[in-house]
């Protein structure tokens, strides 16, 4: 059996493909099935004249995700998906599928949530789910050839990492327990043991939130490296974000193609990023400073005065749709092009209230952005939007930051804390730092956040016995994900999301 990702290499044979009909449309004596096995799609051609009546008849009733087996001739065509099609001179049919409840109308995203296990076949989400795999493997790839050490953290905790706030308690043995937040206090321990070590694995916020960048469940990588300060740790950032960028831009072009990726902005990826403090970020989204001439403040005005223009040019194109349908003079399949793509505009008029109702705020929000504060979603999109390529920022206000953040040698107030912030809006991917080894700081910090200090005993025998300089981050998968593939949302990032109030199927 051949799989559609090799038949480049069969070019002129005769193969036998198995998989699903994605699409299907026939006429008299000829049928086009899309047929995709997980690997890729293809354009297969039936005819009635090769094929014959007995056996063409069962393939015009074939069905959306009905399973078949197509043996045919590889014919080059740069017209087709992948570039290649198959000349069926045979069709065995091994199951007839249901209606298919996603159809190509426009669906909205509850429904498709509600069918993710069907929902994961479209060509979209098989893009995506490859990204990932790729995104994946590229991680390894670079830590293995860095001489990192991967080692597992536990899911199972006794202690909050970050705080005791939005996490899920459970029964350990009749003993509480939690779902890990992060494996980043065990990260040390381990990098302790080997040096450089990182952790990939699943990790749980109960925050009750539904924007578009929170799950409940997502997977964390998370590097620990003895001997290593803040800046030798916003420098292995930027190389590791760059090397798996580099490698998805060369080999995933069919699924960056399918998304309808602009790979000229993950190009950029490859300069220098931007490193700012913190108070510097808050100058720039107040509007005190401009960047590449370029103010915050101007930038959502204008993102008003073009929202508003958006939205009327899509009433128009509405109304002139409309028109057309209402006249009587279309087809059928016209008819069908012009009300699909009034149903796409109509989402695009939501879109562009949507902004017209929170841009306000958000302008508001950074007009008046106080030096303390954390930044929120706007206002990392706001600070994204300036510049070209990821940036960090360091620097952080230490009351905002994690109790085992070094404190700054200079300014004790502030913390040795590193954010990175993709371009194009999507904020945070990357938050990390350098770690505190003053055991009578973290002593103090820990009292501060109202931990039990029994919990963390064991962490403080790391600064007891051999403490060293060290820093670590942490990359949310799914974020990544999400930016690469250049997603609305980040439900779409993992196979079955797990999120405030979603958990099924």
């Amino acid at each position: 059996m051949t799989y559609i990702k090799q038949i480049s290499k069969e070019e002129g044979k005769t193969v036998t493909l198995k998989g699903w009909v994605s699409n299907k449309r026939d006429s008299k004596g000829i049928a086009f099935v899309i047929l995709r096995d997980g690997t890729g799609f293809i354009q297969c051609v039936v005819t009635e004249e090769i094929v014959g009546s007995e056996m063409f008849e069962p393939v015009k009733r074939l069905t959306q995700e009905s399973a078949i087996a197509i043996t045919g001739n590889v014919v080059k065509d740069e017209k087709q998906i992948g570039g290649y099609e198959i000349q069926a001179t045979s069709v065995e049919i091994i199951s007839i599928a249901e209606e298919y409840p996603i159809s190509n109308k426009e669906h909205g995203p509850d429904f498709l949530m509600d069918h993710r296990h069907l929902w994961l076949r479209s060509r979209r989400q098989w893009a995506i789910m490859r990204v990932r795999n790729r995104i994946i493997f590229a991680i390894h790839c670079f830590f293995q050839e860095k001489g990192f050490v991967q080692m597992d953290a536990p899911i199972f905790t006794c202690n909050a990492s970050e705080g005791t706030s939005d996490l899920f308690a459970t029964d350990f043995y009749g003993e509480p327990a939690y779902l890990s937040q992060s494996g980043q206090l065990y990260g040390e321990a381990m990098a302790m043991a080997q040096g450089l070590i990182y952790t990939f694995g699943p990790t749980f916020r109960a925050e009750k939130s539904k924007t578009r960048r929170h799950l409940s469940e997502f997977w964390m990588i998370e590097p620990e490296m003895a001997f290593y300060d803040l800046d030798m740790d916003m420098d292995i950032i930027e190389e590791f974000i760059q090397y798996v960028v580099a490698d998805i831009i060369v080999h995933c072009k069919i699924e960056l193609e399918t998304l309808e990726r602009d790979t000229s902005m993950l190009e950029k990826v490859k300069e220098k990023f931007p490193r700012i403090t913190h108070r510097e970020a808050v100058k720039i989204l107040r509007g005190e400073e401009d960047v590449n001439g370029k103010n915050a403040l101007k930038m959502l005005e204008q993102d008003i005065l073009d929202a508003n223009e958006k939205a009327n040019n899509y009433k128009k194109e509405i109304a002139e749709r409309e028109a057309k349908i209402a006249s009587g003079t279309l087809k059928k399949g016209e008819i069908n092009f012009n009300q699909s793509a009034i149903d796409k505009l109509k989402n695009a008029i939501k879109e562009q209230e949507t902004l017209l109702e929170n841009i306000p705020g958000w302008l508001e929000s950074a007009k008046n952005f106080s030096i303390n504060n954390d930044f929120g979603g706007s206002d990392e999109t706001i600070l994204t939007r300036l510049f070209g390529t990821p940036i960090m920022v360091y620097n952080w206000p230490g009351e905002i930051k994690a109790f085992y953040m070094k404190a700054d040698k200079e300014n004790p107030s502030l913390a040795r804390g590193v954010d990175v912030l993709a371009p194009e809006g999507y904020g945070e991917i990357v938050g990390g730092g350098e770690r505190e080894t003053d055991i009578n700081r973290l002593l103090s910090k820990i009292n501060e956040h109202k931990l039990p200090m029994s919990a963390f005993e064991w962490y403080l025998d790391l600064r007891r016995f051999g403490s060293v300089p060290h820093s670590g981050f942490g990359l949310g998968l799914e974020r990544i994900v999400s930016w690469i593939c250049k997603l609305d949302h980040i439900r779409e990032t993992i196979p079955f999301a797990r999120s405030y109030g979603r958990l099924t199927p």
